[in-house]
């Protein structure tokens, strides 16, 4: 039997600081270096072991994945990297407060772009040093993949490829599998396991630092789906 560990990273700075942060790589706030260590010990006292582990190239996903493996004493498992679960990229909205865009757009235009389905924010310039192209973790990506902004149809586009080829063979192959990632990227994943139209995956909420388990019978079929609190 094979079991998913879904893990939205925990509370980061900017986070905090109510910033767009997408593709930006800040650290993880106090706050949420203890909710991932708090998941760590969920996941332990569930007696759940993970076999191998999936992150972004984002710190704060992999510390929340590092801090919850530390108390499961599983740090010792392989982990793969890749760029298909970062965050959604915000475009030029990355690094701004999102009540001030809020006022200077309005409400309606700032729905469209943060809640939207298919509306992705205003892109960063090609030639915006912030552009991931400049970025030396993606110095192996070809820089046409590479987005300049992204809406949640564009996101969800660019995971589900790396979740059907690399992280679904886990599964099948029997194991316990942890994908430590970010809200838009796991919405992603959970709209293609449970089958959600784009307006359901759109109010999906996934919770910060709370483990979203998926047990799967031999058939690849679900078992069981439920949230360790």
């Amino acid at each position: 039997m094979a079991t998913l560990i879904l893990l939205r990273h925990g509370l980061s700075v900017w986070n905090k600081e109510n910033i767009f942060t997408g593709w930006t790589d800040v650290p993880l706030a106090p706050e949420g270096e203890e909710e991932s260590r708090r998941a760590g010990i969920i996941l332990r006292e569930a007696g759940l072991k993970p076999d191998i582990w999936f992150t972004s190239y984002l710190e704060r996903a992999i510390m929340t994945g590092v801090l919850a493996l530390k108390e499961m004493k599983r740090l010792w498992i392989p982990c793969e990297k890749h760029w298909r679960l970062n965050e959604r990229h915000y475009g030029a909205l990355q690094g701004r407060n999102k009540d001030e865009v809020r006022k200077e757009v309005g409400e309606e235009q700032f729905r469209a772009w943060r809640r939207g389905y298919d509306t992705p924010p205003p892109p960063l310039d090609w030639n915006d040093p912030r552009h991931p192209r400049f970025d030396e973790k993606y110095k192996n990506v070809p820089p046409e993949l590479l987005p300049s902004t992204e809406s949640l149809k564009d996101t969800i586009e660019r995971v589900l490829p790396y979740w059907r080829e690399r992280i679904i063979p886990e599964l099948r192959a029997g194991k316990t599998v942890l994908v430590a990632a970010h809200g838009n990227t796991l919405r992603g994943i959970i709209m293609e396991l449970d089958g959600l139209s784009p307006d359901e995956v759109r109010q999906l909420e996934v919770p910060v630092a709370l483990p979203i388990i998926y047990e799967f019978d031999e058939n690849m079929k679900i078992k069981e789906k439920y949230m360790l609190e």
